[in-house]
């Protein structure tokens, strides 16, 4: 994931700013006594998963799903899969794995939310036979989908009507950096259900809204390829969760990404462990062959 990529660390402010009023409000009605936690990787692939996969491994997903809980599904970005390999995934992996695939580019980056109706249709069609290990599909819509297509979110949000939940990142700066464009976007999502995905990586501190629109925090974490940054930055966010777990944060997706994925067990590995060990989750630790 090059998104926010930087090439000089040492000016960036990895602070997690305070939480937006909305999200504390937010989470003090929910009152969740229990905070269900899914951490993944963005893929499966073991060439980008270096010192990850034992030798002679030949089912990677098969491995890769006894490691971790879930899986971030970046393929679907690229292409609708057939439903029969959902079923396949479906069948590969044990209970309680849970997939987040992303809807497809031609939703969001092609059309950019016009008349998608039956694409989205079918997206979910294909997707709903990954049955109770579909977590949240999501939607990430381009760099530069801007405020003023403002009326194309309300139609696709009002419209979204499925079963399954969603949520949606929204890339561009001006979504935040106006009051009453964000105000409104994040009335929108929260009335609707709809999970506002955070994002924190080097060159796009600006996406670190910290505004929840449901009792769910969907993370997408991106690590800089620089060992003590990185997991001084997952730290962080232990802090910062062990906090939310407190005011009555539902549910927890957290995923692990790097501009070279090759580290991303081994600092998942690092985040799980430090998790475990703060608010008292019981996950696996992933084991990497370095480690």
């Amino acid at each position: 994931m090059k998104f926010g990529h930087v090439d000089n660390l040492t000016k960036i402010d990895f602070s997690i700013p305070p939480d937006h009023p909305g999200t504390t409000k937010l989470l003090k009605a929910s009152k969740a006594k229990n905070l269900e936690v899914y951490v993944g990787c963005a893929k499966w692939n073991k060439k980008d998963l270096k010192n990850f996969y034992p030798r002679g491994t030949k089912d990677e997903l098969a491995y890769y799903s006894t490691q971790f809980n879930c899986i971030e599904l970046n393929a679907t970005f690229y292409r609708l899969f057939p439903a029969s390999t959902f079923e396949n995934w479906y069948e590969t992996t044990p209970e309680n794995f849970k997939f987040f695939p992303k809807l497809e580019k031609s939703i969001s980056h092609f059309k950019r939310l016009k008349d998608v109706g039956k694409i989205v249709e079918n997206n979910i069609a294909n997707m709903t036979h990954l049955r109770e290990k579909l977590g949240m599909p999501f939607l990430q819509l381009h760099d530069n989908f801007k405020p003023k297509d403002f009326d194309r979110v309300v139609e696709f949000v009002e419209n979204w009507t499925y079963d399954v939940p969603l949520a949606v990142e929204f890339r561009h700066t001006d979504w935040y950096n106006d009051d009453d464009v964000s105000s409104k976007l994040y009335d929108l999502l929260e009335t609707h259900g709809i999970t506002n995905i955070l994002v924190d990586t080097a060159g796009r501190r600006d996406l670190m809204h910290m505004r929840l629109t449901t009792s769910t925090a969907f993370i997408r974490w991106v690590g800089s390829n620089d060992p003590k940054s990185d997991r001084s930055r997952l730290d962080k966010w232990i802090t910062r969760i062990s906090k939310w777990k407190e005011s009555g944060l539902k549910k927890l997706f957290f995923f692990v990404h790097q501009n070279e994925e090759l580290e991303s067990p081994a600092l998942s590995a690092h985040f799980i462990k430090k998790l475990n060990k703060k608010i008292g989750t019981k996950l696996q630790i992933p084991q990497t062959l370095d480690a």
